[in-house]
């Protein structure tokens, strides 16, 4: 029984993989899953067998994929601005250009308007946890308000700005978005 678990989720690891790879460089509605069952080494039944529909696997893919990037991006260091921006920016190298292509359909299917949903939630508790030693004495609006500012500033749309509209080299464009960040002395206004 062990071998035939360990063969299903070696295969559902490998669709995941392939749908991820499908879904991060086109469209939803180009992505075929007979296509993505090929690359998986399956057949489209079995894929079926595993996520019943286009949606499902979408879903299941991008939490697979969003699974890994928490990891990745929980490793930024603390209350370390720079160090946390690089890991952030690494996030947004490898994969800004994928997740831009969903946030551009969110509003065509409720399916990847959850998933980018869930994506801003997850963000706005990273800023919270990461930038904390800048909110660590604030109250009420005015921890709101920077906290805001700083989800705004790590947003993957700066990413976007600094890198591919401005062509910002990345050293720039880190150092850009580190100075967005509101220092703890910034007074309400």
């Amino acid at each position: 029984m062990s071998a035939r678990a360990d063969a299903a989720a070696a295969t559902r690891e490998r669709l995941l993989a392939a749908a991820w790879r499908h879904f991060a460089t086109r469209p939803y509605e180009h992505v075929r899953l007979r296509e993505i069952a090929l690359e998986a080494g399956v057949t489209v039944p079995t894929l079926h067998a595993h996520f019943h529909s286009k949606d499902q696997l979408f879903s299941a893919a991008f939490l697979w994929w969003g699974q890994q990037e928490m990891t990745q991006r929980d490793e930024a260091p603390l209350g370390d601005a720079r160090a946390a921006i690089r890991v952030l920016f690494d996030s947004y190298e490898a994969h800004g250009t994928a997740i831009l292509r969903m946030l551009s359909q969110e509003e065509q299917l409720p399916t990847i308007r959850q998933m980018t949903d869930a994506g801003r939630a997850y963000h706005r508790a990273w800023a919270e946890r990461t930038f904390g030693a800048l909110l660590r004495g604030t109250r009420g609006g005015l921890r709101e308000r920077r906290l805001r500012a700083i989800v705004a500033a790590t947003d993957l749309l700066v990413w976007k700005i600094l890198r591919q509209d401005m062509q910002l080299d990345r050293r720039d464009a880190e150092r850009a978005m580190a100075e967005m960040i509101p220092c703890p002395q910034a007074r309400e206004g």
